[in-house]
Order: structure tokens, then C-alpha cells, then sequence
């Protein structure tokens, strides 16, 4: 039965209001206890891998690994933690920026030769700042390689494009194809101007509909296009500031975990 596991970043576990810090294990704890599936992690060594084994097997949770590769072979080792340590997936946020399409589509066969070496998926995440920056050349991307496999975080292009409401039919049509090459999705509720609007906030209603909408249809065409016992990935990744949204004292305007149980309920509805 195909069935949707939601994950909760641990960036976004740092600094809650009201919440006294917590290191890896005591992290991981209170995310199997806020009913999520799995977390999210960064690997910069293999200690980073080791570390992050042990307290999600521990809560039975799964999690997915967050990869800053800059060029094809500094992947490897990623792929070989990976490997030893049992992760579910990886999500490449691509830190190698070539300005000419041939050399990123080099890069990206690279990599996705290394990926069918491996037993886990390997995907490449929307992202700003990276190959994936732009939407328009995202979708080139895609016309390039037709097999890449995408976390879809498509805050970033609302926010890096300024997408405006109402949403225009032409760039409606583009986001969906950036869903149809979906196989997992960070969630985050953007609006044209900033990357993370306060969902406890009612201003940003029509977004969180716009964001339900698009959810909604990326996960329909997932499910059309995948096997009965196939498990997409929702990750939460409500950040801290400067993702979050702080008054003049420097305090974040709403609490950040209970928005992101929140953005739980909002992906399990849509699902």
C-alpha cells in the first residue's frame, strides 16, 4: 500500500522558542514523538554518519541525508556512508554552479551514475543558489536529462521568481512539471517575497491553498506513476532565522515546532 512517510528536519529543530536545546539523540526523541516517520541530516564526515544511525534505528524512524556535493567525486563518500550505515535516501543540494548547461549536465549524468551503485535513491533538490536556482533553467535541466529524479522543494522558485497571486497559467503549468519528476518533497509555505511565511498567520492563507494545490497534485501524479507499495517522503523544514521570520527583539513571531506539526497535518490531508 503506497503510503506517505513525513520527516522533520533537524535544522529547524535548533533554537525553539520556549524549548531548551537538545543534542542529536534528545532531537531525534522528541521527532518519533511528534508522530513524524523520519528527519533529515547533513553529512559532512563519516562520524556525522555514524552519529545520525544509531538514535533513528533506536526510534525505529528513517531518515535522509542531506549531501552538499560540489563536483561529481565528492559524492562518493556520501554514497559509501550511506552504505554502511543504512540511509533511506539522499538529497543532493547541489553546492557546484558551472555557468554553461553542458557542464551541469555532466555533473548530473555523473552523479547519477554513481546512484545505480548504490541500493537507496538518489535525488537532486530545487533549491536557490545551486543548479536547480532557477525554474526556467531547472526545466532545461529536465528536457536534458529526462531521467533526473528531483526533491521537489518548489518554495525557493516561488519566492526566487517572485510568483505572484494569482498564479499565471504558464508558470502554474511549469511548477507541474517540476512536480511530474518528483519522487520526494521538502515542504515549506513561500510567498513571493519570503521563503517561509508563519502558517499560524491569517495573511498567508492564500498561499498555504496555493502550496495545498500544488502538494495535491504532485502527490496524485506520484501515486499514478508508482508501484502499490511505493513511499514518497514529505520533509517539514520550517527553518530558524533567517528562514523564520523574527519582531524587533530578535524573537521568532510564532513557534516553530507547532508550525511544523501543523505542516504535518497539511501534507498528510493533501496526501
Amino acid at each position: 500500500m503506497q503510503k506517505l512517510l513525513i520527516l522533520q528536519n533537524l535544522w529547524g529543530m535548533d533554537r525553539l522558542r520556549g524549548q531548551a536545546d537538545r543534542d542529536l539523540a534528545g532531537n531525534v526523541a522528541h521527532i518519533a514523538d511528534g508522530g513524524f516517520d523520519g528527519f533529515s541530516y547533513t553529512w559532512f564526515e563519516r562520524e556525522d554518519a555514524r552519529r545520525t544511525a544509531d538514535p533513528g534505528k533506536a526510534h525505529g524512524l528513517i531518515y535522509e541525508v542531506r549531501s552538499l556535493a560540489h563536483d561529481i567525486d565528492s559524492q562518493k563518500p556520501v554514497l559509501e556512508w550511506g552504505t554502511e550505515f543504512g540511509v533511506h535516501q539522499i538529497s543532493i543540494q547541489t553546492q557546484a554552479r558551472p555557468r554553461r548547461l553542458g557542464d551541469v549536465v555532466a555533473i548530473l549524468e555523473g552523479w547519477q551514475r554513481l546512484a545505480e551503485q548504490v541500493d537507496f535513491a538518489v535525488n537532486i533538490e530545487t533549491h536557490r543558489g545551486g543548479m536547480t536556482n532557477d525554474l526556467l533553467v531547472t526545466l532545461d535541466l529536465l528536457e536534458a536529462v529526462p531521467s533526473l529524479r528531483l526533491t521537489a522543494d518548489i518554495s525557493h522558485y516561488v519566492v526566487g521568481r517572485e510568483i505572484g497571486l494569482p498564479v499565471a497559467p504558464e508558470t502554474d503549468t511549469q511548477l507541474h512539471e517540476i512536480l511530474r519528476h518528483a519522487e520526494a518533497y521538502h515542504g515549506r509555505v513561500a510567498s513571493s517575497e519570503q521563503v517561509q511565511v508563519s502558517l499560524s498567520f491569517a495573511h498567508a492563507r492564500p498561499w498555504i491553498e496555493l502550496f495545498q494545490t500544488w502538494w495535491r497534485f504532485g502527490f496524485a501524479d506520484w501515486r499514478a506513476r508508482s508501484g502499490p507499495d511505493a513511499k514518497p517522503t514529505f520533509l517539514c523544514e520550517l527553518g530558524p532565522q533567517p528562514y523564520a521570520i523574527a519582531g524587533a527583539d530578535g524573537e521568532e513571531l510564532t513557534d516553530r515546532w507547532e508550525e511544523s506539526l501543523l505542516l504535518r497535518d497539511l501534507a498528510r490531508t493533501c496526501w
